[in-house]
């Protein structure tokens, strides 16, 4: 799997989160739930997992920019440090733990939790949004980390093989 190949397959993605998706959710949630999915974070936590830590920042640091410009951030940069930060955290697990399922769907939501932990920090920090922790944890940060951890699960095995069968000499090149 080349460059080409994993920018496409991110770039589909980005598209999708934020037009074909935000359809796809039932009408009775979107009065109740705000659900964000974060396909693009999933990939990038992935590639943190199976490939390396410097790639899954660099995925993290573009798409996350491409993000907060596009999809009308009221800040410049925290989506983008908080998928960077993410995918690099998940790097530094490789090789030091067993991968298998379980651990890779715990590494996913405990990620993408920090995802969404950062950007609401953030936000709270430079007075960008006053909700409630409480609130935003029960209404948006869960509701969307399932949903993303049903994504990745439907996706693990066809990732893992793709990301498994890189040579070892292509992996260092896409660093």
């Amino acid at each position: 799997m080349s460059h080409k190949k994993l920018w496409l397959i991110l770039s589909v993605l980005f598209l999708l989160e934020g037009t074909l998706l935000p359809w796809l959710v039932p009408a009775a949630w979107q009065s109740k739930v705000q659900v964000d999915p974060h396909f693009v974070l999933v990939i990038v936590l992935f590639i943190g997992l199976y490939i390396n830590r410097h790639t899954a920042l660099v995925y993290g640091l573009v798409f996350g920019m491409l993000h907060d410009f596009i999809y009308h951030s009221p800040m410049l940069g925290p989506v983008s440090f908080g998928m960077g930060l993410a995918g690099y955290l998940a790097g530094m697990l490789q090789g030091r733990i067993y991968s298998s399922i379980v651990i890779s769907m715990v590494v996913i939501g405990l990620g993408n939790l920090f995802y969404d932990t950062a950007i609401y920090g953030l936000f709270r920090l430079f007075r960008v949004t006053h909700t409630n922790l409480e609130w935003v944890f029960l209404h948006q940060m869960l509701p969307s980390m399932l949903i993303n951890l049903l994504f990745a699960l439907a996706i693990y095995v066809p990732v893992r093989k793709l990301f498994e069968s890189l040579p070892a000499k292509q992996a260092e090149e896409m660093e």
